[in-house]
């Protein structure tokens, strides 16, 4: 399998390219013309489909539950104490990374500052800010004013710049390996620190890790043994910063957002590192860092080492939050564009499984459900992104609307009244969504008046339309695009 995946790989490769947008456009159009040719069929894939979302939703509810007890306890708990008790806490070291491109200088430095209360000794917290080189004059002034301000804060502060090198895909991606390449050299090959006791942090300039991040990854580093080398960790990504000012379409997307990352770190067998991450600089030299010729960073780096590791390699969740600003622009109408172009490049994720399926056929020597359960999660998601909304919204009513005789059929008659009692049930699931989302945003802001606060609730009506434009839409997007080989570029999301 592996010398024939070799010999065709830009056939393969394009082949498994095109497969998701085929895949979707067949479920998403099933219900359309199979109406005519077979309805009964159609009733039982919507019925299926639905049943499966009822499962789905359920197990989402649970788990944010659970990760919304773990939240709080995690937050309270004493990471640093324990931490200093293990052997060879005097010797870690954190790199934190931050890739940036055009952000304002306030939202680096709003980053900069979780990093200065974190609780972790500050001399053994190194930061690299990773500009590009293509901002030009305004980087280095905010170089300069960044050295200015924090350059007595921590152990090392530095900053690469990235030049533009040819048969690189600009990005976060790209940026990141030439910073990491850099801090290896600089910090392990002249400054000598033990590699073996060094981990990065991958932070987003607008991220804020909670104080006491780097005392749980310590502790977590420390106690896991050898098995620390094939780990990545993984904080609860809340998009809360600014959630207050952004319109309510987004409001909703993020808080349906925040809930679902929240759950997420409760499902350690699906559970991939995203947006915010750490692992050992070990791993991530072992495995030759992120790669340069794609956009998707996080789930690549990921399955880059699953798959170098033999499959040893997982994501240790940790039940503290990194507050991340949700979409917003200078006006309503652009904040709404910006939201969409920033769903329709996390869509673009899709573009990794080529290379995740090639991998999954190519490393038979992994046990067989070890690598077909990490791989098949991701496709799922993946390849059901823009699919999920057609199914749920429309899928019921499409065959009785198109096929007159099929809806006065028992079928015909039973499929809205089924699915509509699975659905109604499901607004229990999304109740106690609303319920965790309002617990765990941030309350005082000057941005959350009363009248906003006691209306939000009422925000969900908005959900039918909402997630079409800003799901279903961007996710097919992207799909198509992949299967024309409209090949996405990077844009980074605004930030004010």
């Amino acid at each position: 399998m592996r010398r024939f995946v070799e010999k065709h790989d830009p056939i393969i490769h394009r082949f498994l390219e095109i497969l998701p947008g085929t895949f979707s456009w067949t479920l998403i159009l099933f219900p359309v013309w199979g109406s005519f040719w077979v309805p009964h069929y159609v009733a039982y894939y919507i019925i299926f489909f639905i049943i499966f979302w009822f499962y789905k939703s359920a197990i989402m509810a649970f788990s944010a539950i659970l990760s919304h007890l773990k939240l709080n306890a995690a937050q309270k708990y004493d990471w640093l104490a324990d931490a200093k008790k293990l052997k060879d806490f005097v010797k870690v070291h954190h790199l934190v990374l931050i890739p940036t491109y055009k952000e304002p200088l306030h939202v680096l430095e709003r980053g900069l500052d979780s990093l200065v209360r974190q609780d972790f000794p500050k001399k053994r917290i190194s930061i690299c800010v990773a500009f590009e080189a293509r901002e030009g004059k305004d980087a280095r002034d905010k170089a300069a004013a960044i050295r200015k301000k924090y350059g007595q804060h921590f152990g090392n502060l530095f900053f690469t710049f990235h030049p533009d090198i040819a048969h690189e895909v600009k990005g976060k991606s790209s940026n990141e390996a030439y910073a990491g390449k850099i801090a290896k050299k600089f910090l392990i090959d002249k400054k000598k620190l033990d590699i073996n006791f060094m981990t990065v942090t991958s932070k987003d300039a607008d991220g804020q890790l909670h104080e006491k991040y780097l005392s749980c990854l310590t502790f977590k580093f420390l106690s896991k043994g050898e098995k620390r080398y094939l780990l990545f960790w993984q904080p609860i990504i809340l998009f809360y910063t600014n959630i207050w000012k952004v319109p309510a379409p987004i409001r909703v997307m993020n808080s349906l957002g925040s809930v679902w990352q929240t759950a997420q770190n409760s499902r350690t067998d699906r559970l991939v590192n995203y947006s915010m991450y750490s692992l050992s600089m070990k791993l991530l030299h072992e495995v030759g860092y992120w790669d340069v010729d794609v956009i998707p960073e996080d789930y690549r780096i990921f399955f880059k080492s699953f798959f170098a590791k033999d499959g040893l390699v997982d994501v240790d969740p940790v039940f503290l939050p990194a507050n991340a600003d949700a979409a917003e622009s200078t006006t309503y109408i652009k904040s709404l564009i910006n939201f969409y172009e920033q769903e329709r490049r996390w869509a673009w994720g899709v573009s990794d499984d080529a290379y995740i399926i090639k991998k999954w056929l190519t490393h038979t020597h992994i046990p067989f459900w070890r690598r077909t359960i990490r791989v098949f999660k991701v496709i799922e998601d993946h390849f059901l992104w823009p699919v999920n909304w057609f199914a749920i919204t429309l899928g019921a009513t499409i065959p009785t609307l198109l096929n007159p005789a099929f809806a006065q059929t028992v079928m015909g008659q039973n499929l809205p009244r089924v699915s509509f009692g699975i659905l109604t049930t499901c607004w229990i699931f999304l109740a106690v969504i609303i319920v965790i989302d309002w617990r765990q945003r941030p309350k005082r802001s000057e941005h959350a008046t009363f009248v906003k606060k006691v209306l939000t609730p009422f925000e969900y009506i908005l959900m039918p339309v909402i997630t079409f434009l800003f799901t279903a839409l961007p996710g097919i997007d992207a799909h198509t695009r992949l299967m024309l080989g409209k090949y996405l570029e990077y844009r980074v999301t605004e930030k004010v």
